[in-house]
């Protein structure tokens, strides 16, 4: 099935299931392409990229970007006969997953990026939320907030959380939490204690300072190299659902969480180390069916 049609069923599916979608339009990683996809089309168009990086500031590869957004959102869906941009169970649209801009500490290159994809979205659908797909590292506009990064190499790293989320048409707070892959150390308390400080700054920040909802686009912890074992998982998923319900009854978050990855049993193979299978661990069904209940109104 062609990866257009097979989207239009993703959709039409989510949309029967009374589900709604944020549907990310690049990946900041070579996974599924990503930037670095485009830098090569780049040069093979015979444009002088030295970087993928490059993706963010050469006029021909935004223009690139731009041609697949306009051809996602404006999209009519072979199955619904429903116009992707004004489909209701498209939730928002994600600018690019976990972007980064390390050749340019400053935060500058990114922030162009930002505010020229999030002005080109609006324009053709005003009507969808739009966020950047932000992991959440303080940049240099809050240098008093580096110190709650996991480590130094975040504030450098080309993204800032406050000023990335000030852009006009950004609607949505985006943060991720890895401490498994951010923290050098593998002492679970001081994981835990990181997740605490982490998710409870950006909800501050997000009702504070930016005035919008936040959203866990994704947590997770991998077994793959066996640091970390399903009870630890299951006790970092109850951090976060614990820290996100206390402030959502506070009426302070209005986002969510979303748990990076349900898998349905046969697709072992694609396991990164973070697959949650349910049918093999009713615990963690029991986790998620409990904190899903606590969110009901």
């Amino acid at each position: 099935m062609p990866f257009c049609q097979a989207l239009d069923f993703v959709v039409s599916e989510a949309r029967h299931h009374n589900m709604r979608l944020i549907l990310s339009l690049c990946n900041n990683w070579e996974d599924y392409g990503g930037k670095a996809q485009y830098v090569r089309w780049g040069k093979e168009a015979g444009l002088d990229l030295t970087s993928e990086d490059d993706f963010f500031s050469d006029p021909t590869i935004r223009s690139y970007y731009q041609a697949f957004v306009k051809a996602v959102v404006t999209r009519i869906n072979t199955i619904t006969n429903e116009a992707y941009s004004g489909d209701p169970t498209i939730l928002a649209w994600e600018l690019i997953n976990e972007p980064r801009c390390p050749s340019d500490p400053s935060g500058d290159t990114l922030q162009a990026w930002i505010e020229e994809m999030a002005s080109y979205v609006k324009s053709i659908d005003p009507v969808h939320l739009v966020e950047v797909g932000l992991e959440g590292f303080y940049g240099p506009s809050t240098p008093e907030l580096l110190t709650v990064n996991p480590d130094d190499y975040s504030g450098h790293a080309g993204t800032d959380f406050i000023r990335n989320h000030q852009a006009l048409g950004i609607d949505l707070a985006s943060v991720h939490i890895y401490s498994d892959t951010w923290l050098p150390h593998s002492i679970k308390e001081n994981h835990l204690q990181f997740v605490n400080t982490w998710m409870q700054q950006h909800i501050d920040d997000a009702a504070n300072l930016l005035g919008m909802p936040v959203l866990i686009g994704e947590f997770g912890l991998s077994l793959k190299d066996g640091t970390f074992g399903k009870e630890f998982r299951e006790d970092f998923m109850e951090t976060v659902y614990r820290i996100f319900l206390s402030s959502w009854k506070g009426g302070v978050v209005g986002g969510g969480c979303l748990l990076w990855q349900l898998f349905p049993e046969g697709a072992e193979h694609m396991d990164d180390g973070y697959a949650v299978f349910l049918a093999k661990s009713p615990s963690t069904l029991s986790l998620l069916s409990n904190h899903s209940r606590n969110l009901e109104f």
